[in-house]
């Protein structure tokens, strides 16, 4: 399948925010029978450093269910701030990411990494096992059975908004029939989107406190950012162990061609 809908420009995806990193609309992508709807789909980093006006735009937005793509300790250091007027769900599945206790994924790589290289070596191991995790296994569920079931705008986030969250909106696209090549696209959005200077270095403090070591300014760049062989690693794992994305979706997520049709319904406009 080619893409039949003219591009978006990245700058019209994304909302600017102050203390919200990569805040983005995923729709509005040629899709199967159509393209993506806008104003549904959104992707973020965490809210613990949300601005009033912050928390204002995400108001105007709408959203009625946050996919919170984070483990339990992650969620009690980083409480996400919320609109006094968000009445809306949060889903999770309870538990940590991985064993390194309250680690985000960038977090976890950066233990003994110095240089470019590690930094790089690090992130595709840990997208080789990212998607069979069971805390995001069980919030994965929960994220396709909420874009089956509710009409209203969702929001898909973790820390950093890059690594879980783009792993998770490169399904969701895989699911709907998004051609590869713009959900690629889509996922390195990352790298450009918002203020990436500002998101960087703040994950600089994160990856380089947590585990008191010395490393480049290069290898905190890799850490903090994406890259095309890091999700197509995680594309290839699901793809050896179920035979394809659909496959580990079915499998793994027990996602059923309904779902998947209710989701195009709710989604995919002709």
């Amino acid at each position: 399948m080619t893409s039949a809908v003219m591009p978006i420009p990245a700058q019209e995806r994304v909302l600017p925010m102050t203390g919200i990193h990569n805040f983005r609309d995923y729709g509005g992508y040629a899709a199967r029978g159509g393209k993506l709807r806008r104003g549904l789909l959104w992707r973020s980093g965490q809210h613990c450093d949300a601005t009033p006006d912050d928390l204002a735009l995400i108001q105007r937005v709408g959203i009625a269910t946050v996919i919170d793509l984070r483990g339990d300790s992650e969620r009690l250091s980083y409480p996400c701030l919320r609109h006094d007027e968000f009445n809306g769900d949060v889903l999770f599945h309870p538990g940590e990411t991985s064993g390194a206790r309250g680690k985000a994924v960038h977090e976890q790589a950066a233990y003994n990494v110095k240089t470019e290289q590690d930094a790089h070596k690090a992130m595709l191991r840990i997208y080789t096992t990212l998607p069979f995790q069971p805390v995001l296994v069980g919030t994965f569920r929960l994220y396709i059975q909420a874009l089956a079931e509710r009409e209203s705008p969702s929001l898909l986030h973790c820390l950093a908004g890059k690594d879980r969250t783009g792993v998770g909106a490169a399904l969701v696209h895989t699911l709907l029939g998004v051609h590869h090549d713009d959900l690629v696209e889509d996922y390195l959005l990352t790298n450009t989107a918002g203020d990436p200077e500002a998101r960087i270095a703040a994950g600089a403090l994160h990856v380089r406190s947590g585990f008191g070591l010395t490393m480049d300014d290069a290898a905190v760049r890799v850490l903090m950012g994406v890259d095309a062989a890091f999700l197509e690693r995680s594309f290839d794992s699901m793809a050896q162990r179920h035979g394809s994305v659909e496959g580990y979706a079915r499998d793994v997520l027990g996602v059923t061609p309904q779902m998947v049709d209710a989701m195009a319904q709710r989604l995919v406009e002709a």
